[in-house]
């Protein structure tokens, strides 16, 4: 038989259970921490997937409509029952084009439903399940995004901040239907990360000083156009460089690349191809004039065998990084231009991911207390340090000697003889394996200097520099310089950026879903015997000897200061073999414009010497067999 419960009991129950419903609350959604770092907690699959076009005040292609920036956003469900996430962002021009990552990958929208089911590289897979959230942006002019590329124009540097504003409720976005998107999930952080086009945005956006950017994770990036494209005076990449690329970036829209023809034949006209000084044109290319205002931290990762974005691009920001204090963090590998998930992956992995938490998730998990660099001076040997440059590093000017008309010799004191002059006539057709190839013979385009077999291995670290005292026969000449090691050992092959991928199953770094996983082919480094290594290199335009930005013939046959730097490198010379040092002019092998009036160069030999950053300083140069005289 049913109880029935008179009205006023009903009333004076109520009375009292009201306050406790009242008292229950439902926590919002956190992140867990084990062993100092973030789990994966949240799904991957269920993961909340959203397109937004975020407005600018830039009509780069002059349409008379202001441009817009597509991003795609994947972020845990969690996230719409109260979890505040930071944001991941990649930055990058190649999403339906050259692809991201060893592998290549595109973005892709396989069901048509107009949001992004393939997502290129493993960071959604990896760091969405542990409380991220991950935007791939469309640099503006490309891809989804509208307007033009102008190669690290202001636009394109402006496309980073616009997103981290958006992030923060400082701009305006909306979706396909034009309906506005606020975001009240996040929690106010964001990191930015990419290689080479996307590292050099991820930096613009640091120099921006735009707030709620908290760290920049720029891999293998240019950080300065001028020197990615000229190397002191000299054109390396000339010919409309930045057009063609603009075009390579755009190749999947034709319509877009006739409507932008008039914005790159500005680029064109502007561009100094035909004398490769520095101008104002290159300004708004150039983050180092801009790194005082760098409010985020910054961990940088290069490649010291990049023959595509040089290594002294890292070396000069790390510089910048130190002078105006900013928290910082590198890695410089003994490969070429590639991510370290390709080089390094699992201690990469580990190492991203500790770094992200602290920044963006505020876990103490003590990486800022440890060594600042991680460098590899020989193949697989990797050590840490509290700085680069390596602490202890010290300049050695090692002095050249005349010799006769095969190779001199090197010293570490100037010569007390009269002064003794050699010369060679510019060949630009003369390639770097003849430069360096037989030192001891004679050969009428170049000059060789070499030391004696050494007694020690010899560390160098940092930025070698070439001092001449020259003069041409003509009003200008071209300058280069080499360092190499001769005799036996091993190196990283620089054919395939120094990797290859292998036939191994694939590994897999986070969760995966129906359309997209985070597996990847392993690689391996490409170890190769030599019998002789080009170290570094560099070049100079004698008209440019004084300043890149304002060039001044040369007198025949008068002397000048010539100073050549070479690539930073961090490198061991073995003992038993020989330091060498090579003179030459014209340098197409290293994609250098050369000089067809093949000038003569007189070299004065007592005055113009190495200055090499050797680890240990002079007594370790002494102690390896560098003669005092």
């Amino acid at each position: 038989m049913r109880s029935i419960i008179p009205v006023g009991a009903v009333v004076a129950m109520l009375a009292v259970t009201t306050p406790a419903v009242a008292a229950e609350r439902v926590d919002a959604p956190t992140v867990t921490v084990a062993d100092g770092v973030t789990q994966p907690v949240f799904g991957y699959a269920d993961a909340i997937r959203e397109r937004v076009w975020i407005d600018t005040e830039a009509d780069s292609d002059r349409d008379g409509v202001k441009d817009v920036i597509r991003v795609d956003l994947i972020r845990p469900a969690a996230t719409e029952h109260g979890l505040k996430a930071p944001v991941i962002i990649d930055n990058s021009p190649y999403y339906t084009t050259l692809g991201r990552g060893n592998e290549s990958e595109l973005k892709a929208d396989t069901d048509g439903d107009g949001l992004l089911d393939r997502w290129p590289l493993f960071y959604d897979n990896y760091f969405v399940p542990r409380g991220y959230a991950v935007a791939l942006v469309d640099m503006v002019g490309t891809a989804g995004s509208t307007g033009c590329p102008t190669i690290q124009g202001a636009n394109e540097n402006a496309t980073g901040p616009l997103v981290v504003d958006w992030l923060n409720g400082r701009r305006d976005a909306h979706d396909a239907n034009g309906d506005p998107v606020v975001v009240d999930w996040h929690n106010g952080k964001s990191g930015m990360i990419g290689k080479s086009y996307d590292g050099a945005l991820a930096m613009a956006a640091a120099v921006s000083g735009v707030e709620g950017l908290s760290t920049v994770v720029p891999i293998s990036g240019p950080y300065n156009y001028y020197d990615y494209t000229r190397g002191n005076g000299i054109v390396t990449r000339g010919n409309n460089y930045l057009g063609s690329l603009a075009r390579t970036i755009t190749a999947d829209d034709p319509a877009r690349q006739s409507r932008c023809a008039p914005v790159w034949n500005e680029i064109a006209a502007d561009d100094g191809d035909e004398h490769g000084d520095y101008t104002p044109f290159w300004y708004e290319r150039n983050y180092l004039d801009d790194a005082a205002k760098i409010k985020a931290s910054v961990f940088l990762v290069h490649g010291i065998q990049d023959d595509n974005v040089r290594a002294d691009h890292f070396s000069k920001f790390w510089q910048a990084l130190k002078t105006y204090d900013v928290p910082r963090k590198l890695w410089v590998g003994r490969v070429g231009h590639i991510d370290p998930f390709d080089f390094r992956r699992d201690v990469w992995v580990d190492t991203l991911h500790r770094w992200f938490d602290y920044w963006l998730q505020g876990i103490d998990n003590g990486i800022t207390g440890e060594p600042k660099v991680d460098v590899e001076p020989s193949v697989g040997v990797w050590e840490q340090h509290a700085d680069w440059p390596i602490p202890g590093t010290g300049n050695v000017n090692i002095w050249l000697r005349p010799g006769a008309d095969s190779a001199g010799g090197l010293a570490l004191t100037p010569a007390t003889a009269a002064p003794t002059t050699r010369s060679f006539v510019d060949n630009p057709s003369q390639t770097e394996a003849t430069m360096i190839n037989n030192p001891d013979q004679a050969n009428g385009n170049r000059l060789a200097f070499l030391s004696a077999p050494l007694t020690e291995d010899l560390r160098i670290s940092g930025t070698p520099v070439v001092n001449l005292v020259a003069s041409s026969s003509l009003d200008q000449a071209y300058f280069g310089a080499i360092l190499v090691e001769y005799g036996p050992s091993t190196q990283n092959n620089r054919s395939g950026d120094g990797v290859l991928q292998t036939t191994l199953p694939e590994e897999c770094y986070g969760e995966s879903s129906p359309s997209d996983d985070g597996c990847y082919r392993p690689v391996a480094y490409r170890p190769t015997n030599v019998t002789q290594w080009r170290v570094t290199k560099g070049i100079r335009d004698g008209q440019n000897r004084d300043s890149v930005a304002a060039p001044e013939p040369m007198t025949p046959g008068q002397m000048y200061d010539i100073s050549i730097p070479l690539l930073p490198e961090d490198y061991v010379f073995s003992a038993g073999n020989r330091i060498g040092v090579i003179i030459v002019g014209s340098y197409r092998s290293y994609s250098a414009e050369t000089l067809t009036s093949r000038p003569t160069v007189t070299v004065d030999t007592k005055v113009s010497h190495l200055s090499l950053p050797v680890s240990g300083g002079q007594q370790a140069a002494r102690r390896a067999g560098i003669p005092l005289r």
